[in-house]
C-alpha cells in the first residue's frame, strides 16, 4: 500500500484538477483541463515502469472512482444550461478514462524491453488518441444522441470549418483535435519527468 500511495494520490489530484479546470474556457476549442488531464498518462507510465502492470492497473481504478465521484458531484451542480455534468459527459468522461488508462497499461507493458522512451511515448499517444475518440464522441455525437435523449448536444454539432480554418464538421470535432493536440504535445514533454523520476526510483526494467 505504501509503493501505491504515491500514485494514487497523485492521479486523484490531477483527477480532480481536470474536473475543475475543464469549466474554464481557453482560447476557442479548449479548456484550461486540457493542460492537465494528459499527465494522468504519466503517473499510469511511472508506476507501469517503477512497480510494475499490476500496481498501474490499481492506481488507474483509483482514480477511474475519483472521477465518478467527480461527476456525481457535478450533476448535482447547476450551471447556466443545466448540471455542470450530463449524464453523457460522465459516461464518456468514465469511459474514455478507464480504457485508455488500461490500453496504456497493456502498450507500456509489452513494450517494457524496449528503449526507456518508446513504451512511455507509444503507450501514451495510443491512449491519448482512445481517450480522445471516446469521450468526444460518446459526450457529444448527434449520433449517440438516444444516450441521454433530454441533453441538448445541438450547439457541440453545429457545422464550422475544422480548428477554424479545415472542412466543415460538427464542433465537437474541432474541440476533439484540438484536444488530441495538446495530448500529442504533452505527451512529447512528458518524457522529461518520466526519465528523471523513474532513474531516481530505481525502475523495474524487467
Amino acid at each position: 500500500m505504501t509503493r501505491l500511495l504515491p500514485g494514487i494520490l497523485a492521479m486523484a489530484a490531477i483527477v480532480v484538477a481536470s474536473n475543475v479546470l475543464v469549466q474554464i474556457r481557453l482560447g476557442d476549442w479548449l479548456t484550461w483541463g486540457a493542460l492537465t488531464y494528459p499527465f494522468a498518462f504519466l503517473v499510469t507510465d511511472v508506476m507501469n515502469r517503477v512497480y510494475g502492470a499490476p500496481t498501474a492497473r490499481k492506481v488507474v481504478l483509483a482514480g477511474f472512482a475519483t472521477g465518478v465521484l467527480c461527476s456525481l458531484i457535478g450533476t448535482q451542480i447547476a450551471g447556466e444550461f443545466g448540471p455542470l455534468v450530463t449524464l453523457r459527459v460522465a459516461l464518456g468522461s468514465g469511459a474514455a478514462f478507464l480504457a485508455a488508462q488500461l490500453v496504456d497499461v497493456a502498450l507500456f507493458d509489452r513494450l517494457r524491453g524496449g528503449r526507456w522512451w518508446r513504451a512511455p511515448l507509444v503507450s501514451t499517444l495510443a491512449g491519448s488518441a482512445l481517450d480522445t475518440a471516446l469521450f468526444f464522441s460518446i459526450a457529444f455525437s448527434a449520433a449517440l444522441v438516444w444516450l441521454e435523449p433530454g441533453a441538448d448536444v445541438a450547439w457541440a454539432n453545429a457545422a464550422v470549418p475544422v480548428l477554424g480554418m479545415g472542412p466543415a464538421a460538427p464542433l465537437w470535432v474541432s474541440l476533439a483535435v484540438a484536444d488530441w493536440s495538446v495530448k500529442l504535445v504533452l505527451a512529447l514533454v512528458a518524457l522529461v519527468p518520466f526519465r528523471a523520476i523513474t532513474t531516481a526510483l530505481k525502475p523495474r526494467l524487467a
